[in-house]
């Protein structure tokens, strides 16, 4: 089973931690060893976004570039922005990409890793699931 691994899991493993690494991050190397890390464009944008050196943004590029991304379908932006409606009609309010993500989860069965923790909150009113160690 793939994982989709959320952009706040990724910024954890690629910062330089002076203390050590953090259990994320033992996690998600985990992950990549057993081949079940599933990218998505827009988190493959939102890791890129942002960084400053031109020199890192290439290495970091190439070094996603070993996560092919999962195909999006209309459907998943439709059922997006019903996500995003349904929870916004109860109060809770998310991203686009977010929502996004969960869209994506609902229809491939796939677990999110993040460490987000508005994804609690969505998964008691969406048919998503959050990724734990024992998957």
């Amino acid at each position: 089973m793939k994982v989709i691994v959320d952009t706040s899991v990724w910024s954890l493993a690629l910062r330089r931690h002076a203390g050590g690494e953090s259990a994320e991050t033992r996690i998600l190397r985990g992950l990549v060893l057993d081949r079940k890390v599933q990218m998505l464009g827009p988190i493959r944008q939102e890791i890129l976004s942002g960084v400053r050196s031109t020199a890192y943004f290439r290495e970091l590029r190439d070094r996603l570039a070993s996560f092919p991304d999962l195909s999006l379908t209309t459907e998943d932006y439709v059922k997006a922005a019903e996500f995003f409606n349904a929870c916004r009609s109860k109060g809770i309010q998310g991203s686009n990409t977010d929502f996004l993500l969960c869209s994506v989860s609902a229809r491939t069965a796939m677990p999110i890793f993040t460490t987000d923790k508005d994804f609690s909150v969505y998964a008691g009113h969406l048919p998503i699931r959050l990724f734990s160690q024992g998957d």
